[in-house]
């Protein structure tokens, strides 16, 4: 038996397979993505099986989603190498207060998390609306909500704290953090790879969204976004950490809540600024003054809250890297530490430049008084262990 584990966003669908062995969750035996999801588009399906990478193009008809999902069905029942699958596990951005670990989707469920759609209105819709498709897909499949919110349930009262009034925290409006599912997964790799892993840690999800999380003895302590998804870092198209009063100017000069959200969401952080891209990649490759203050404003705001972050834990015994840029990105891991050298922070350059994102790499120099790794992230086979012990307890 195995876990499908996806990750339904506006246009693409991710998915993995996770075997069971003994109960526990396996590595993925398959990998894919499903890309031109949007209305009018044509799905091209790819995916990868015993080393092998392959790719179909899907006939589409009037509902792209449908049509990859009838793609994926046929092409799980003509993979013999493919065990059957005995659950579906569906990344979901927010869980808000109802939801703290994992839950089995019913119509409750579902109309529960689309009052929070207003809160990550980037994915929550589109997860919904995956999970909607696969119980119409495959029905007689238990569809498991695994939220990014809940390795931060925990979070101490004054972490998760707004300066608001007390009537509306009990109301929700707090910090509840996210890429959640991400941290879990490194946090998982670091406490088995180093005994630094159950202290100081501070873990940087660094992508088109990017976060920072503190965590002690495994936990979460403090994390850079909060209510939304919104806060903290600069990220791809977002503006991360902003001046309300920046919102109440808009207002007054009659900005209404669409245009707003569509400049903070859609046309800010590395984009917005760069007025170029929202890729890492193309910025490195442009020499424009443009794309340097972006990426350098980028770098910045990263090195900044990792220095709250620090402060939180009373200091910092592991750093770890993952997530797209944090992964594939030398050139912004050593400045990050170069600037984190206060703290003891040493990097070894060699091990830095040949870490590429494929293995978990140590990349500290001798002597630091850090300890530094890249982490490729794997929120599939955590979302898929989540489903398999929620199974297993029922």
């Amino acid at each position: 038996m195995a876990i499908l584990s996806v990750n339904a966003g506006s246009s693409t669908l991710k998915f993995s397979i996770h075997p069971l062995q003994d109960g526990a969750v396996q590595p993925a035996v398959m990998t894919g993505n499903i890309q031109g999801l949007e209305p009018g588009g044509t799905p091209d399906m790819r995916w990868t099986l015993d080393g092998r990478t392959q790719q179909r193009t899907l006939s589409a008809g009037s509902d792209a989603f449908a049509a990859a999902l009838d793609g994926l069905r046929s092409l799980l029942a003509a993979e013999a190498a493919v065990p059957d699958i005995e659950a579906v596990a569906h990344r979901v951005v927010h869980g808000g207060r109802s939801f703290r670990s994992s839950v089995q989707v019913d119509d409750e469920v579902l109309a529960k998390l689309e009052r929070l759609n207003s809160l990550a209105p980037l994915h929550q819709p589109h997860n919904i609306d995956g999970i909607r498709a696969f119980r119409a897909a495959f029905p007689g499949l238990p569809q498991i909500a695994c939220f990014d919110t809940a390795f931060h349930a925990d979070l101490p009262e004054v972490a998760s704290r707004f300066a608001l009034p007390r009537a509306l925290h009990d109301e929700g409006v707090r910090r509840y953090g996210f890429h959640g599912l991400s941290y879990q997964y490194i946090m998982g790799t670091l406490l088995d790879r180093s005994p630094r892993a159950r202290g100081r840690v501070l873990m940087a999800h660094l992508g088109n969204g990017a976060s920072l999380c503190a965590a002690h003895e495994g936990r979460s302590q403090a994390t850079t976004m909060g209510f939304s998804a919104l806060d903290g870092l600069m990220m791809g198209t977002r503006s991360g950490t902003l001046d309300a009063g920046v919102l109440l100017y808009l207002m007054e000069r009659g900005w209404n809540h669409d245009r707003l959200q569509t400049l903070l969401y859609k046309q800010s952080g590395l984009l917005g600024v760069s007025g170029l891209s929202a890729d890492m990649r193309r910025l490195r490759a442009d020499g424009s003054d443009a794309a340097q203050e972006a990426i350098a404003l980028f770098t910045y705001r990263v090195v900044r809250e990792a220095g709250a972050m620090a402060a939180c834990l009373g200091g910092v015994d592991l750093i770890a890297f993952s997530g797209g840029i944090g992964e594939h990105d030398a050139a912004l891991r050593a400045d990050v530490c170069a600037a984190l050298g206060w703290m003891g922070v040493q990097l070894d350059e060699a091990r830095n430049a040949q870490a590429v994102g494929d293995d978990i790499v140590r990349i500290d120099a001798e002597g630091s008084a850090v300890e530094l790794w890249v982490i490729p992230t794997d929120e599939g086979r955590v979302a898929a262990q989540a489903a398999a012990a929620l199974l297993a307890a029922h």
